[in-house]
């Protein structure tokens, strides 16, 4: 089957529409999208693109590489909810043309047109591109420089530049996120060599000037940082890698087979088309380099490597699903549609369930999020699921008449689409998982220098919203490392707190409803803002 070159450009422009439609109208969530979000603002705020900070203390715990490109875009656009979204809207959206212009060049136009489908409508790839984190940018550049070493094995009259494409991708890996830049993708050249015996390869990989080049871009900043900041080595290198890594500090352990359901359901809806395309990603090709089993590597590596360490969370196996999507695009386009119609089967039954369950969804209510904020989630996610539920049922039927660009078509739009709606909607819990609504009651107390006290908690999306710190106050949590090098810059117990709020002429402090039961009973305070989750007083 002949892909039309007009076809691919009005469904790429109709998956641009609705990839960005998505950024600016839900509030920030905690806490990531209120971390990622502040700490770039504090750059704006301070001129200090060094040393990262959050709430005004050290952070050290990632790069600066995703900080950088959101405080650019303040600078230029404002600070707003799109904009603090934008670097992991742009990054993710620049994969799949990525991956749509590699798979055309190893594959052919219709594995490459059918591998970017497959990737934007893959549930976990389409939803962490619109939540700020930093995963998104990282997969992007780890993407680029596994996309690079292929088209660099492919396309010998371009070997060099490719693969200088892949080391520089690496380079900017390691300004996203840390040494995974790096470490990942040379274990899986590593242990491709070692399967293929293919020695050779190593001959073309361009090594001195490649690592030369990633040094370039990644070594400055750490150099600089590490200037301004000698505890940043350690805490840096050893504890964000080695020690997150090995053990259970982060309180993100999970047993092994944490990433099964998250990879099944991440990849809906072409989690039965995965397995087919991996298996024959074993074939051999013609050519000494095998594409198709160097991809097969490194889902099967970065899955396991995710899998056995201490600390594991959902957006972590990022990125092997634009792998994944390559071998996918392969397979549809080498299959017949009758054989691959069943295969939606899974997507078609969630969309039925999500339309029978989503009402279901009040039972989640308790104190902290109200049964009223899960009413206003029902429809989304009933229009979410009626979405999928149709898409399926059409691209089925695309499928058993071999209509199989209208099938591939239906169900990637169809998907995207409902996992943007069911995340649009998710903004009907903003009232408890956001700080927006009350940073608004806020806004008439502030003052210039009036301290804000964060007593016992930091609720991550509110200087974001207040465009200023708060003082904690025997909270630590993130903030430890940052406040044993900077310890004045909190109040380490409530006795402290309780003298110092007694002697303030006007401040303002944000509290949990319990905290504030306690503290009602020996401190003068007037409840100016409160939710569920919060309590803001301020000095009589």
């Amino acid at each position: 089957m002949t892909i039309r070159t007009n076809h691919v450009f009005w469904v790429f422009a109709l998956i641009t529409l609705v990839w960005f439609s998505n950024l600016e109208y839900r509030k920030l969530v905690k806490p990531d999208e209120g971390r990622y979000a502040e700490i770039p603002r504090e750059m704006v705020a301070t001129g200090d693109w060094v040393t990262p900070r959050l709430d005004g203390i050290k952070y050290f715990e990632k790069p600066a590489l995703q900080y950088w490109m959101t405080a650019a875009a303040y600078k230029v656009f404002g600070q707003h909810e799109w904009t603090a979204r934008l670097w992991s809207g742009l990054t993710g959206y620049l994969g799949i043309l990525l991956v749509f212009f590699t798979g055309k060049r190893l594959f052919g136009l219709e594995a490459g047109f059918y591998a970017a489908l497959a990737l934007s409508s893959s549930v976990l790839y389409a939803v962490i591109g619109h939540i700020n984190t930093l995963d998104m940018g990282v997969t992007f550049f780890m993407t680029l420089s596994l996309c690079g070493f292929l088209l660099a094995q492919h396309e010998e009259n371009r070997r060099k530049l490719w693969m200088h494409v892949a080391w520089a991708a690496m380079g900017f890996s390691i300004l996203s996120k840390g040494l995974i830049g790096i470490v990942l993708p040379g274990a899986v050249l590593v242990i491709y060599t070692l399967i293929e015996r293919d020695w050779a390869i190593w001959k073309k990989i361009h090594l001195f000037s490649g690592i030369l080049l990633m040094l370039l871009i990644a070594a400055p900043w750490f150099i600089l940082v590490c200037r301004a900041n000698p505890e940043f080595f350690h805490f840096f290198f050893i504890h964000e890698h080695f020690e997150r890594f090995l053990t259970k500090e982060h309180g993100r352990y999970h047993a092994w087979g944490y990433f099964i359901p998250i990879l099944l359901l991440g990849i809906l809806p072409w989690v039965v088309t995965l397995f087919p395309a991996l298996f024959d990603s074993r074939k051999r090709t013609s050519g000494k380099f095998q594409p198709g089993r160097y991809l097969l590597v490194w889902i099967v590596f970065i899955y396991f490597f995710f899998s056995f360490s201490d600390s594991k969370l959902p957006s972590y196996i990022l990125p092997i699903f634009p792998a994944a999507a390559l071998l996918i695009g392969r397979k549809l386009s080498e299959t017949e549609g009758r054989k691959l119609a069943w295969h939606l089967l899974p997507a078609a039954l969630l969309g039925a369930a999500g339309l029978m369950l989503a009402p279901r969804v009040v039972h989640f209510a308790d104190a902290i999020v109200p049964e009223t904020l899960y009413r206003h989630y029902v429809p989304w996610l009933e229009a979410a699921s009626i979405i999928a539920l149709l898409g399926s049922l059409y691209a089925f039927f695309q499928f058993r008449k071999e209509g199989n660009e209208k099938a591939v078509v239906a169900i990637s739009l169809a998907i995207l689409a409902s996992a943007q709606l069911g995340l649009a909607g998710h903004n009907s819990l903003a009232r408890s998982n956001s700080a927006y609504y009350l940073a608004q009651e806020i806004k008439p107390y502030l003052k210039d220098d009036v301290p804000f006290y964060s007593v016992a908690m930091y609720e991550q999306t509110l200087p974001f919203y207040i465009k200023r710190t708060v003082i904690p106050v025997a909270y630590q949590d993130e903030l430890a490392f940052g406040i044993e090098q900077e310890p004045g810059k909190w109040i380490p117990d409530i006795q402290t707190f309780e003298r110092i709020w007694k002697r303030e002429p006007y401040a303002l402090a944000i509290m949990s409803p319990d905290m504030y039961a306690q503290l009602d009973k020996v401190l003068p305070m007037e409840v100016i803002a409160k939710d569920t989750r919060r309590i803001v007083v301020k000095t009589p």
